[in-house]
């Protein structure tokens, strides 16, 4: 379960309204020795201690990274993007059995962390936090679907128009030109803007180019309103009503557009499913 934009969207305001003005009273860390030796959990665990006392001031997201600030100076940045669940649980309940970070609030609440893939979870000062690298790729450059002051058509225009790179390349990675997107969403907005996702970003004409920016905005809201992926669970533990347009689902069987066997392609690394008809 990928967290793309709409998803980091949906936990970072949920977390926003139900955690701001929460004191952090214990942090637990648990196997996390994996995670740490690839560095998706900090080696140095008394990181995470920094948090107790602070109380949660505000929690945003940009792209697929979530950041929670607290007022002791510390952040919070989660960024569960190739599959993680962030849960709040309530007394009685408890918190689960598996988790990697577990933050207990002086309510008697707990925010627990798990990642089930790729991913990051830091605790860092104010000082260090663009040290992070999900951080700066989010949060520092880029274009971000959700802000209609920048990303505009000519913006976007102007950024793909300068790349002479396949578009899968330009969509996503740590130079991506617009931040959110994974390959989740990447193969959807390439079929829903019907271009082949090999194509140079430098060669797509202004109407390819109109039709891939409305894509990505497009999804992103549908997504947002239906609650994410069908395969995404928010922090109250509810499933996204969201069903993929293009997916590993879709892999040998007809187009919905015009019936064509949906094709797997491996580009940049990946698999990505396409309709040659529909994406020529």
């Amino acid at each position: 379960m990928s967290v793309e934009l709409s998803e980091a969207w949906i936990l970072a305001g949920q977390m926003d309204r139900e955690l701001r003005g929460k004191t952090v009273e214990s942090v637990d860390l648990k196997d996390c020795e994996k995670l740490q030796r690839i560095g998706m959990v900090q080696k140095d665990a008394t990181s995470y201690q920094a948090l107790v006392g602070g109380s949660f001031v505000s929690t945003t997201s940009r792209g697929n990274t979530i950041l929670t600030r607290l007022d002791n100076g510390m952040n919070l940045i989660l960024a569960p993007e190739y599959g993680g669940l962030v849960l709040l649980q309530r007394d009685p309940d408890g918190p689960p059995e598996k988790y990697h970070l577990r933050i207990g609030f002086s309510d008697g609440t707990f925010l627990t962390v798990r990642q089930t893939s790729m991913g990051c979870i830091e605790a860092l000062p104010d000082e260090m936090l663009e040290k992070s690298y999900v951080y700066g790729r989010d949060f520092l450059r880029g274009l971000d679907p959700r802000d209609e002051a920048s990303f505009t058509l000519e913006a976007f225009s102007r950024e793909l128009g300068s790349k002479n790179r396949a578009l899968k390349s330009v969509l996503l990675g740590k130079d991506a030109v617009v931040v959110g997107i994974s390959n989740s969403a990447f193969q959807e907005v390439a079929y829903m803007a019907g271009i082949h996702p090999k194509r140079k970003a430098s060669d797509l004409d202004g109407g390819e180019i109109r039709a891939l920016f409305e894509a990505i905005g497009n999804l992103f809201r549908e997504r947002i309103e239906l609650g994410g992926k069908e395969d995404f669970t928010d922090l109250h533990g509810q499933p996204g009503r969201y069903r993929p347009k293009m997916s590993s689902t879709l892999s040998g069987k007809p187009c919905p557009r015009c019936g064509t066997e949906i094709e797997k392609l491996f580009i940049s690394g990946g698999q990505t499913y396409i309709c040659p008809s529909c994406q020529k």
